[in-house]
């Protein structure tokens, strides 16, 4: 099977999208956008694994799950190793397949069509640091959500409104190393805020999100 860059998967996930979720994260993104919540997912050159190990690692949690999300990293960067997990998805389970993307809807149009059927909703654009944060799913408001089939419509039509504050949680994952990652769409200050608290209690934290935005200013620069 294709080799696929990976860089971790989860379940249950309750923050990006309905229900229970696995959550496939994909490893290598071009895109970078500065404050990115998963900048550690950015590099590139870390190893592969396969799409069928993908599919064995999961095959336990798809008669629970409500839906599956993949993420990254950037998925269209792995054009062919996504399109090859998503139709062996598809013909393992029927629930709803959400992608998120920081290209633009145009500039994977190509790909998507060679996708048909098998993303039923898709987050498209890059995250913007300073645009505003007012719609569900949605990192910043220029990102749009596209829902590409019928399925996809009864599970995310009622995503097309405005965030709540239930909406602003977070699913939490440790390895066996301490190392913590959070899966949610966060506030513009979420995790400032966090780094205060437990500031205030001698604990240190340091997010993937500041590497992003020190990333970003490096580069400017230059």
């Amino acid at each position: 099977m294709t080799a696929i860059a990976l860089s971790r998967i989860h379940f249950p996930i309750t923050t990006l999208g309905p229900g229970n979720r696995i959550g496939i994260w994909l490893q290598g993104c071009s895109i970078r956008c500065p404050g990115c919540i998963s900048a550690d997912t950015w590099a590139t050159g870390s190893g592969t694994t396969t799409v069928q190990d993908v599919l064995s690692a999961i095959a336990q949690w798809l008669p629970y799950a409500d839906g599956v999300t993949v993420s990254g990293g950037e998925p269209f960067d792995q054009p062919e190793a996504l399109k090859e997990l998503l139709a062996e998805m598809r013909s393992r389970i029927a629930a709803d397949i959400l992608v998120f993307s920081g290209y633009s809807l145009e500039a994977i149009a190509v790909h998507l069509d060679s996708m048909t059927g098998l993303i039923d909703a898709l987050i498209s654009d890059p995250y913007l640091i300073e645009a505003s944060q007012t719609l569900a799913l949605r990192g910043s408001d220029n990102q749009r959500l596209n829902v590409l089939t019928p399925l996809g419509n009864a599970k995310f039509a009622a995503y097309q409104r405005t965030v709540v504050p239930l909406d602003r949680k977070f699913d939490l994952m440790m390895d066996g190393k301490g190392q913590i990652w959070m899966a949610g769409i966060p506030a513009r200050d979420d995790f400032k805020r966090l780094t205060a608290i437990l500031s205030a209690q001698n604990h240190k934290i340091i997010t993937t999100q500041d590497r992003s935005v020190r990333a970003s200013r490096n580069q400017t620069n230059d």
